[in-house]
């Protein structure tokens, strides 16, 4: 059954007013999904690796020829010899919504597209099911985007968006993929399993040359569980004995297919007593569970990564409300060498917005000193009253809870 996007609006004003859109994303996010229900009327061609459908790759102009726009090309990555005649017919005919692509990687045609067709077309990446498409109740505006627009009318505002009905701990354990929505709790380790042979046999395979696949294995397996930490490329190679550059190559090929995040670090005036490695973050969190043999949501509530699997779900969750906004907000985490943090801290308009993320369903004041720190280390800075995101059940539903007077918690199931 098709569920609403949180994208749908936005795509569609995008072909409205562009030649060209890209709608990049993981595999099996529903990319082709959401392409088909928003353009019903479109043309739709599906590329494969191997074949090469209707001789695109062999004479691209003689196949758009034969495929008129409006058209959707579905993992362009695969027939990346058709950018060029993209580009010479919408010069010709700079008509908004000829072609609508999609790609499941950020490198090479990616790149050559955000390059050649510079001016012509417009990116929107799509993730996993947020909770409100879970629920099938898309709000008209979202607490996050209520928060950065007026920070001091949403903390008197009733925050309430959808929820999904499932116990939080579940939530994690399934992830976020649609697939991975609809199916029973029983038959979630096998779609996993099945997914992540797919990404690494037929994905990675086609990006890269790497000679130990099961060496490969183990460090998706190790990033998994090093989810919401630091960055330490020495020790991600000790780890399992490569080199610190084949680290970083292979985080990149993760990146390049959306199955790995990073979130900078904030330094400010480069004092040098604060942190300056990226954290890391593994994309959907019923992933990262299978990686690391979590056998159910039981199994999940007593284990000792559950704090970081919830912090990088909140992570994705801010990341598919951020990503409908015209003007996106910079994203840092800050923390000092003696122990203070904040998970995340967005920048817009010269106004920085913190956000910490605590399993706990009763946080207290400790739990803000982080913002406190922040503030008393930038005191030139303009900072909004912080945000404690928590999987509480005391609160009252939607309603933000006063943790100092500056700042407030939000439970999950209102996230």
């Amino acid at each position: 059954m098709y569920k609403n996007r949180n994208l749908s609006k936005r795509i569609k004003r995008l072909a409205e007013t562009f030649p060209i859109v890209v709608v990049s994303g993981a595999r099996q996010v529903g990319k082709s999904t959401l392409l088909r229900h928003l353009f019903p009327s479109m043309d739709a061609v599906v590329f494969d690796p191997v074949i090469d459908i209707g001789n695109a790759r062999k004479d691209p102009d003689l196949f758009l020829d034969n495929h008129p726009s409006p058209l959707i090309l579905d993992e362009i990555q695969y027939a990346p010899e058709l950018v060029s005649a993209l580009k010479r017919r919408v010069d010709e005919d700079r008509k908004p919504g000829r072609y609508i692509l999609t790609g499941s990687q950020q490198w090479a045609v990616l790149k050559t597209i955000s390059e050649s067709l510079a001016g012509r077309c417009v990116f929107s990446d799509l993730d996993g099911f947020s909770l409100a498409e879970i629920a099938e109740d898309l709000p008209e505006s979202f607490w996050l985007s209520r928060w950065l627009h007026d920070p001091e009318l949403a903390a008197k505002e009733n925050l309430d968006d959808s929820k999904t009905g499932r116990p939080v701990f579940e939530q994690l354990w399934r992830g976020w993929l649609p697939e991975a929505d609809r199916l029973p709790l029983e038959f979630l380790p096998d779609f996993h399993a099945a997914y992540l042979r797919t990404y690494i046999e037929r994905d990675v395979r086609l990006l890269a040359d790497v000679n130990d696949w099961q060496q490969f294995g183990r460090f998706v397996q190790f990033l998994a569980a090093s989810s919401a930490k630091e960055i330490n490329h020495s020790q991600l190679g000790r780890e399992i004995g490569i080199t610190p550059q084949t680290a970083r190559r292979w985080m990149a090929l993760l990146r390049a297919t959306f199955q790995w995040h990073e979130v900078p670090a904030y330094s400010g005036n480069a004092i040098k007593r604060i942190s300056g490695k990226a954290k890391g973050y593994f994309s959907d969190s019923g992933l990262a569970c299978h990686l690391q043999q979590i056998s159910s949501p039981k199994a999940l509530s007593a284990h000792p990564q559950t704090g970081f699997l919830f912090e990088s779900a909140v992570l994705a969750e801010i990341r598919k409300i951020l990503s409908m906004e015209s003007v996106q907000p910079a994203m840092y985490h800050w923390r000092t060498h003696g122990g203070a943090e904040v998970d995340f801290l967005l920048e817009r308009d010269g106004i920085f917005f913190p956000i910490e993320v605590k399993l706990t369903t009763a946080p207290t004041k400790k739990d803000a000193r982080g913002f406190c720190a922040f503030r008393e280390t930038y005191p030139h800075l303009t900072v909004a009253p912080g945000l404690i995101v928590t999987p509480s059940h005391t609160a009252k539903t939607g309603q933000l809870q006063k943790i100092t007077e500056l700042d407030y918690q939000i439970s999950w199931r209102s996230l």
